[in-house]
């Protein structure tokens, strides 16, 4: 797996294919290894880059003082290190966080934005109420068993995970065993206090949103005001298939992607 350093920091990533770069940035407690799926499906047409976030995978951890904008530039770092400056940027969850955040502080690194199962942040998406609670059981689960993390993530996994459900229970299992608390901290707060609502009507590369339909992380309502608040945004919907869509509905979720970025 290669490895860059940017700002002295180990940036570990996957790397396959030809073409116009596509960037994948995974959700929390993933890593490269939860786009496994998308590697393999859409390399024939593109150069694919899936990054360990800091703090996830083989990369290294961040401080606990990071926040959105932190992890947004440690992106455009990783780009420039790889060779990949101009480049489609898919995120899912905190990944679509983090992709619009790297729109709005580099606007001239992305060719077009895909956000999965997405958030304008949880502070832009949901009610503060809620964000509280969030951010309070996701902090608690800091001083769970690897094991107990593990198996509350499993739990959200839809039938359609098949035969990655088990590796995305290791993947968990290990990323909660090896995380330490600065940089986990770190994600779940730049997670919780984001709040991107006011740049999404000034974005102005092509934008797909895509959700799963039964995805209840990412509530409808969140999808729905995402899609209508970015100019000429398009949406996807697959059917049957919950916060993790490219996971459940890997297919499905390739074949969206790729007609998206063909046109």
């Amino acid at each position: 797996m290669p490895e860059v350093r940017v700002d002295g920091r180990r940036i570990a990533y996957a790397d396959a294919g030809d073409g116009p770069a596509l960037v994948l940035l995974h959700g929390g407690l993933d890593d490269s290894r939860s786009w496994r799926l998308q590697v393999d499906g859409l390399s024939d047409h593109f150069r694919v880059l899936a990054w360990d976030a800091p703090g996830c995978g083989r990369s290294g951890d961040p401080p606990a003082t990071w926040r959105i904008a932190d992890f947004a530039d440690c992106v455009a770092g990783w780009l420039q290190a790889t060779g990949a400056e101009r480049a489609h940027v898919l995120g899912l969850s905190w990944g679509s966080t983090i992709a619009l955040e790297l729109y709005r502080r580099h606007p001239g690194l992305a060719a077009s934005l895909v956000l999965a199962s997405a958030y304008a942040g949880w502070a832009g998406s949901l009610p503060p109420e809620q964000v509280a609670a969030r951010l309070q059981g996701a902090l608690a689960a800091a001083d769970l068993p690897p094991e107990e993390v593990a198996e509350g993530w499993r739990r959200s996994l839809g039938a359609g995970a098949g035969a990655m459900a088990g590796e995305l229970v290791t993947m968990w299992r290990e990323n909660a065993g090896r995380r330490r608390p600065a940089g986990y901290e770190a994600a779940v707060r730049s997670m919780a206090e984001a709040d991107l609502r006011p740049m999404l009507d000034r974005i102005a590369v092509p934008t797909l949103v895509i959700r799963g339909e039964l995805d209840d992380r990412a509530p409808l309502p969140v999808t729905q005001a995402l899609h209508a608040a970015i100019p000429g945004a398009e949406l996807a919907v697959i059917a049957g298939a919950g916060h993790l869509c490219n996971v459940e509905a890997p297919e499905a979720f390739n074949r969206h992607v790729g007609a998206f970025l063909g046109r």
